[in-house]
């Protein structure tokens, strides 16, 4: 058996199975034979999301618990996580319930005169579904839930740190009336029963949710199967001399330092103009040092521990790295009851890692630009490109970042943090190759069958 335990605490917060290639084989087998059966249709499917919606609200404060628990994510946050995974399985069940194919219009060709065409949309396979650690509910809910709304049974493998809450969804699901055989959950310690998982030839997609490196070495060792990517990314925001800074700062700390920034659209990069560039790193500096940190059960706590030590001590060596090239600390940089206070470092040098890679720890980093076309070049400098934000007030910078900006999700007026669960989400470049949300999933998730009837009395 795999203990899992506290981040805050070390302490022992339940137990999972140690699965291995051998399990993955027999998971994918039981959802190959689950796939096609004829008593869980469309409305049966869509009537087990809502069901399934309805009970964690009725079980969100023992959900949210079993977050913070698991993941060292404050409560209140957890709480915020439970309610979104709610509504993403309230999405999928109205996929579910109009899940419907096109009529092609046949007798716009000569050829199509007298035919009825159809374009059929059919459950692509059994799906592999791999997830992180940082949102063990909402990502779960993301991959499982258009999955089954689409007629497809999954294999699913959460992150090795934080499998209990993926069980209790699984076993929420099966109690609001999922077939069990619907959805197997393997558990290991890393890649163990994963690896077996990707290669092996029941699934017919594989949908993942992490790093860039496991990402594409996924779509690498499974070069026939549909390999849908959501990555990483270093999100910037541009800040323009016209913005209000007091309410720029408010939404900036929040995305910055939520789930202590260990979410791929947490604010990392914060492009201000110089003309303002002093007041808003006095401003973010501020909001920082107000910030609580410690215990994420504590409901005044804000900013908890990150995911193990090892994340700990790789955040606070980008800082030193960021440091030694004459940046400067503005507030944070240090632990205090091992968690890293919030931290805003100023003007770290081009080519540091916190300006070219996900630092996914409660850091922002604050690089000052003359003019928009630069604001633009540093937002675009790095292999990501997930969601960008932007704060004006003038239209036409407005609509020029809309254009020039390489993310797939550009956010006017707000931070790129923001994600609204039905909106089709994912990035560019080394951010993914999909889009997320319930209605693009459900569509990935199908396959696409031409029917073409002819009336052959009419000869």
């Amino acid at each position: 058996m795999i203990q899992i335990r506290s981040p805050y605490s070390g302490e022992i917060v339940g137990e999972v199975p140690s699965h291995g290639p051998s399990d993955a084989d027999d998971a994918c087998k039981a959802a190959a034979a689950a796939l096609g059966r004829e008593d869980f249709p469309q409305h049966a499917r869509a009537l087990v999301l809502d069901r399934t919606a309805v009970l964690l609200g009725e079980r969100a404060e023992e959900l949210a618990r079993l977050i913070t628990a698991e993941t060292g994510k404050v409560i209140k946050d957890a709480r915020v996580e439970v309610a979104r995974a709610a509504e993403t399985l309230r999405f999928a069940a109205a996929e579910a319930r109009t899940l419907a194919g096109d009529l092609v219009p046949m007798a716009a060709h000569p050829g199509g005169v007298g035919k009825l065409g159809l374009a059929l949309r059919l459950p692509i396979g059994v799906v592999a579904a791999i997830t992180p650690f940082n949102f063990p509910l909402n990502t779960v809910a993301h991959k499982v839930a258009p999955a089954v709304a689409a007629g497809c049974p999954v294999v699913l493998k959460p992150a090795p740190q934080t499998p209990l809450t993926a069980l209790r969804l699984v076993a929420l699901m099966v109690e609001a009336g999922l077939p069990e055989d619907w959805v197997t959950v393997l558990t290991d310690t890393g890649s163990e029963a994963g690896a077996a998982l990707v290669t092996h030839p029941v699934p017919a997609m594989v949908a993942f949710t992490g790093s860039p490196a496991v990402g594409w070495s996924i779509a690498a060792a499974a070069p026939r199967k549909k390999v849908a990517l959501e990555l990483g990314s270093n999100a910037p925001v541009i800040v323009e001399p016209d913005a209000p800074l007091a309410a720029c700062a408010a939404r900036i700390t929040k995305a910055a330092y939520s789930t202590a920034g260990q979410a791929c659209i947490s604010v990392q990069r914060v492009l201000v103009h110089r003309r303002v560039h002093a007041d808003l790193r006095d401003l973010l500096a501020a909001a920082a040092d107000r910030l609580v940190v410690g215990d994420p059960m504590d409901e005044r706590t804000d900013v908890g521990p990150l995911i193990n030590p090892a994340a700990t001590e790789r955040v606070l060596s980008w800082v030193d790295e960021a440091r030694s090239g004459g940046a400067g600390i503005a507030a944070g940089g240090r632990l205090v009851d091992g968690c890293i206070r919030p931290t805003v470092v100023d003007q770290p040098a081009p080519g540091t890692k916190l300006r070219t890679r996900e630092v996914f720890g409660p850091v922002l980093a604050l690089v000052p630009y003359d003019t928009f076309d630069e604001a633009v070049a540093i937002a675009n400098e790095t292999p990501y490109g997930l969601q960008a934000g932007i704060f004006t007030r003038d239209i036409n910078t407005a609509l020029r970042a809309v254009r020039e900006l390489d993310f797939g999700g550009v956010l006017v007026n707000d931070v790129p943090t923001v994600r609204v669960d039905q909106q089709p989400y994912g990035g560019v470049g080394d951010s993914g190759n999909t889009r997320e949300g319930p209605a693009a999933a459900v569509k990935a998730m199908t396959e696409v069958r031409f029917v073409s009837i002819q009336d052959i009395a009419a000869e």
